[in-house]
């Protein structure tokens, strides 16, 4: 038997030391929820603990115990927040998810948005995607836009694209997407609005400029008292993200986004999500698209 077979690797046995405890993952899993909203059940621990190991080797740290330590009893938590958020934010996103969507906002939504916008061409249509990720959702919806207004002669609109975390903006904001991302977009859109790499070794494809140009990206905590945002929004997508707040916590963020939604303005949410139970100046109008009072 050789050498390597009698040791266990010494990177494996630090990461079987390194695990976090439990009073460590509940006051994680406070600060986490109190500060985005998101809740960490303690069968999260083993997630956590993955997701934060690539931040203890950036701080230079030796453990997630000792990451912990820092956060909590050193004073770090105030400096590293926003980038604990960061490892911690699930960001799952696909161009054309829940495609029926984007059906409705093609032909039902945006026809009388422009029919209304006649009367005052200077006023675009206001869309806001308030958990954007890495910007899938962002410019499926500027393709829709575009292609919506190829038949609607001075019709414009803005995009307004936010989240919490800080590293899948900054992705976004690129906008060049892995080609195998690009299954879900239909073949036209994909000819009139993505740019392929020109070396096949790299299969990349980035969004066209002026669709780059049509959304505007910001970080924005939903759990924030208020949003730094105008409150005329035609539309808000605000998709999938409320699943992992308590009800309590929905119905406060769902509130706050209809202060900035207009009369008349519709509210799209992921097709898991419900507003069953929460007093809301909404009444729905489709599978998981609401219109406000």
């Amino acid at each position: 038997m050789d050498a390597a077979a009698q040791e266990p690797a010494a990177g494996s046995a630090v990461q079987a030391q390194d695990r976090l405890g439990q009073r460590d993952f509940a006051r994680l899993a406070t600060f986490i929820q109190d500060y985005s909203g998101i809740k960490m059940p303690p069968n999260k621990i083993t997630m956590v603990e993955g997701r934060l190991r690539r931040r203890v080797r950036a701080t230079g740290l030796d453990s997630v115990t000792d990451y912990c330590r820092y956060l909590f009893d050193c004073g770090g938590l105030e400096a590293e927040a926003i980038h604990l958020i960061d490892a911690i934010t699930t960001n799952k996103t696909e161009f054309f998810r829940e495609p029926g969507h984007f059906k409705v906002l093609a032909e039902s939504v945006l026809p009388e948005l422009a029919a209304a916008r006649r009367v005052d061409a200077r006023s675009p249509v206001k869309i806001w995607s308030a958990a954007c990720s890495t910007g899938a959702e962002v410019y499926t919806l500027a393709m829709v836009l575009a292609e919506f207004g190829r038949g609607q002669p001075g019709f414009r609109a803005s995009i307004l694209a936010t989240d919490i975390c800080t590293e899948v903006l900054e992705a976004a904001l690129l906008g060049i997407y892995p080609e195998s991302m690009m299954t879900p977009v239909p073949r036209e859109f994909a000819r009139r609005y993505l740019m392929r790499h020109r070396q096949a070794a790299r299969p990349e494809v980035r969004i066209v400029p002026e669709l780059r140009q049509m959304a505007r990206f910001a970080r924005l905590n939903l759990m924030d008292g208020a949003y730094p945002v105008e409150r005329d929004m035609d539309v808000i997508f605000c998709r999938n993200i409320l699943i992992y707040f308590d009800k309590p916590t929905q119905e406060v963020v769902l509130s706050r986004l209809c202060e900035h939604l207009r009369p008349g303005g519709h509210l799209f949410l992921g097709h898991s999500e419900s507003l069953a139970g929460l007093r809301l100046p909404l009444r729905s109008v489709g599978k998981s698209v609401f219109r406000r009072g």
